[in-house]
Order: C-alpha cells, then structure tokens, then sequence
C-alpha cells in the first residue's frame, strides 16, 4: 500500500483508536480529576497522533524526526498516567490492559517509524 497521507499510517491508526478509547474510559473517572489526569492523559493521547501526523508532513526527515520523537514520549507518559490510574482503581483492569497494549503497540510500531527515518537521514 502507497502511503499518501498520515492517515495511512497504521501507527497513526494505532493512536488514534487509543485516543478515542481513553475519552470513552476518562468519561467515568472522578469529577475532581477533570483538570487533574483526565485532561492529562488525554492530552497526552491525542500528542501522540497529533505529533505522528505533524512529522509526516515535514519535508526533511530531521523535522519529522523531531515530532516522531515527542511522540513516542507521549506515548511513554500514556502507559505511566495508566499505571497511576489502575492503582489508583479509575479503570478496570481489563480496561487497562487493552489501553497500555495498544500504547506498546503504538510504541513498537513508531519505534520502526523511528528507525527507518533514522536511515533516511543518513542517505
């Protein structure tokens, strides 16, 4: 498949389903927490696609490497912030284990991204 546009990519696809999924997991979390790691980890869930889809766009593989890298930290502060949260008995653990999966997913797909654009900038 000929990748055109971001949303081809399938660790952006990744992301995305683990977006849309911490909203629907986040709606029950406490009132008191609506600033606190509510607005945390979903923020720090929509960073990952969001910098996915801004380094792809970047003509030069260093620009994109840049976003590719903040997104892989953003990724890294998901699975912490699901941690915090399963300990702190927000979220099943069913639910848990599906989100911080789809978070290795994402991190092993994009550490791939990493890696061949890291090849690209040495050409």
């Amino acid at each position: 498949m000929l990748i055109q546009k971001f949303t081809d990519l399938e660790v952006w696809k990744n992301s995305h389903e683990l977006t849309i999924f911490i909203y629907k997991i986040t709606k029950s979390f406490p009132k008191e927490e609506v600033f606190g790691i509510t607005s945390q980890i979903r923020r720090a869930s929509v960073s990952i696609e969001s910098n996915i889809a801004e380094g792809f766009s970047r003509f030069h593989f260093k620009d994109r490497l840049n976003f590719y890298y903040q997104s892989r930290g953003s990724a890294s502060e998901v699975q912490t912030q699901l941690l915090i949260v399963k300990d702190l008995k927000y979220i099943s653990a069913e639910d848990f284990k599906k989100a911080f999966d789809l978070a290795q997913k994402v991190l092993i797909i994009l550490s791939g991204l990493i890696k061949s654009t890291e090849n690209m900038t040495r050409k």
